[in-house]
C-alpha cells in the first residue's frame, strides 16, 4: 500500500501555484498522472522520488515514512525502492547495453539479473552494443531493464514514449505491459497521450493547476456517457474489448473516448492505432477502418 500526501508551493510561468496530492495506490497498481504541461504531474514523481523536497505532508510505502515533514523524515533517492525512466533514458554513453543494466547491481548476482533481463526485455543480441548504435525503442528497453534491475517497490515514468512515432510507441506499451505483469513494480506514469493513458492504466489521476480534477478508471474519467446520433468523424482505436457476443471498441476523438459497439465481424480489420471513420446509421453508430 502507498499512501501520498503531499503539497508544494510552486512557481510557473503563469505565477505561483499549489501542488496538492491525496492518494492511495494498492501494491502493483500502474497508475497514470494526465494533464496539461505544469500540472505539476513530474514535481510529483520527483517528489515520491526524493529528488524534491514537498513543503509538507508524508509518502508512507507499506507502512514505512519515506517522507514526513511532521516528523521531519526524509529519504534520500538512494534509501529509496524505486526505479526511474525520463524521457532522454539518461543512458551512459561509454557504456554498452549490459553494462548500463548492471550498473548499480551488486556484484555477488549480476550476471544472472543481468542475463535475466537482457533476455525479458529482447535484448541479448544488443549486449555488447553502446547507446549510439541503439535506435530510440531499442534505449527505452534498456532504460526499463535498468529501472527494472533493482526489483524497485515503484516504477516512476516520466513520458517515457513521447518522442518515439505511433508504431514504436504501441510496441513498447505492449513490452512495458508484459514488463509490468513479469516483476508487479508499482507503477506511476506521466502521460500526454489519452491512448496510451486507456492502454496501459489501471486508474489515472487528472492534475490541473497542481489539483486533482478527476481520478478514477480510464473510462469513467474519459468516456462519453452519450453518443449522438448524427455525427461523422475520425479517431484512433485504443482498445478493444469483448463484452458478450459484441465488442466494445474505445476510439481516441480529440481528447475524449467513444465507445462504439461493433460486431466480430465489424472489428476484423481493426487493431490499436489504427485510423478510424465512426459515421450514424438510423440510431446506432457504424465503425470503419480507414485506408493508410
Amino acid at each position: 500500500m502507498i499512501e501520498i500526501n503531499l503539497t508544494k508551493r510552486l512557481h510557473t510561468a503563469e505565477g505561483p501555484m499549489d501542488l496538492e496530492f491525496c492518494g492511495t495506490i494498492e501494491q502493483g497498481e500502474f497508475i497514470t498522472l494526465f494533464g496539461p504541461s505544469g500540472a505539476g504531474k513530474t514535481t510529483l514523481l520527483r517528489m515520491v522520488a526524493g529528488l524534491t523536497a514537498p513543503d509538507n505532508g508524508t509518502i508512507v510505502i507499506n507502512d514505512q515514512p519515506w517522507f514526513d515533514s511532521n516528523r521531519r523524515i526524509n529519504l534520500s533517492p538512494r534509501q529509496r525502492s524505486i526505479g526511474m525512466v525520463f524521457q532522454d533514458y539518461a543512458l551512459f554513453p561509454n557504456l554498452t547495453v549490459a553494462e548500463n543494466i548492471s550498473l548499480a547491481l551488486p556484484k555477488e548476482n549480476r550476471r544472472t539479473i543481468v542475463s535475466e533481463l537482457l533476455e525479458v526485455a529482447g535484448l541479448q543480441e544488443l549486449a555488447a552494443r553502446k547507446p549510439d548504435k541503439l535506435s530510440g525503442g531499442q534505449r527505452q528497453r534498456v532504460a526499463l531493464a535498468r529501472a527494472l534491475a533493482l526489483k524497485p517497490t515503484i516504477l516512476l515514468l516520466d513520458e517515457p514514449l513521447s518522442a518515439l512515432d505511433l508504431q514504436m510507441r504501441i510496441k513498447l506499451q505492449d513490452e512495458l505491459l508484459r514488463l509490468h505483469q513479469r516483476y508487479q513494480p508499482t507503477t506511476l506514469l506521466v502521460s500526454h497521450d489519452l491512448s496510451e493513458v486507456f492502454r496501459l492504466s489501471r486508474r489515472v489521476f487528472v492534475l490541473d493547476k497542481g489539483q486533482v480534477i478527476r481520478s478514477g478508471s480510464p473510462t469513467a474519467v474519459f468516456s462519453q456517457s452519450k453518443i449522438s446520433n448524427k455525427f461523422r468523424f475520425t479517431g484512433e482505436v485504443v482498445h478493444i474489448k469483448p463484452s458478450g457476443v459484441v465488442y466494445i471498441v474505445h476510439v481516441l476523438v480529440g481528447q475524449d473516448i467513444v465507445q462504439v459497439i461493433a460486431s466480430e465481424q465489424e472489428t476484423t480489420n481493426l487493431n490499436v492505432g489504427k485510423r478510424v471513420l465512426i459515421a450514424s446509421k438510423a440510431f446506432n453508430p457504424l465503425i470503419m477502418p480507414l485506408d493508410e
